[in-house]
């Protein structure tokens, strides 16, 4: 954990963060005052960054690898909700303006850089640049609207749907994500979306 300033890559980690979904397009004075707030974090496949229940919540910025939101019922059983990669980010940021705990967790799929800083900073940044806090929010909506599309996709779509929607929405994830977590997205067994792959199905 370093911040972006003192960080051995950060000339690295500044481009990275020009090329974000939210961050693009900041003026340099913008991208300024929020650099000291952020702090890098290394994580390995499997860790997580936010885990269910929680008050005290991020903003994550991906820099290199593939995050998954999900939500585990008391038994343990997991239901994954959505994936982000480079460019991406992760929030709890509808949670956290609820005063409620986080419903999600946030857990690395693969090796993971993210650039971090608290929800609470982060708020009164997008307080003092509406521009960015817009973007931001139509962001937070598109990834709700997303959950839902994905949620009733389960419900109407047969095994071979539910794949071909996920390779025509998410080519850039299809072969970036480990098959058993796949198949968990999609509720099938890793077996059956195995020989749907053999039979030519998909």
């Amino acid at each position: 954990m370093s911040a972006v300033q003192n960080h051995p890559e950060k000339n690295i980690i500044r481009v990275q963060l020009t090329q974000n979904v939210v961050l693009h397009g900041m003026s340099e004075s913008q991208s300024s005052e929020l650099e000291p707030h952020l702090v890098v974090v290394d994580s390995q496949k499997g860790d997580f960054l936010l885990h269910q229940g929680v008050r005290e919540m991020a903003q994550y910025f991906i820099l290199d690898g593939i995050l998954k939101r999900v939500v585990a019922n008391a038994q343990g059983k997991e239901m994954i909700l959505r994936f982000a990669d480079e460019r991406d980010m992760e929030t709890s940021y509808a949670a956290w303006r609820l005063g409620k705990p986080t419903p999600y967790g946030i857990q690395c799929v693969t090796k993971a850089r993210v650039a971090t800083l608290p929800l609470k900073e982060w708020s009164e940044f997008l307080d003092r640049h509406p521009a960015i806090k817009e973007k931001f929010e139509y962001c937070v909506m598109k990834g709700m609207s997303e959950i839902m599309a994905h949620t009733i996709t389960l419900h109407l779509l047969d095994a071979p749907g539910r794949v071909h929607r996920f390779m025509r929405k998410h080519p850039e994830l299809v072969d970036r994500i480990p098959q058993k977590e796949l198949a968990s997205y999609l509720n099938l067994s890793a077996e059956t979306l195995s020989r749907m792959r053999q039979r030519g199905k998909i």
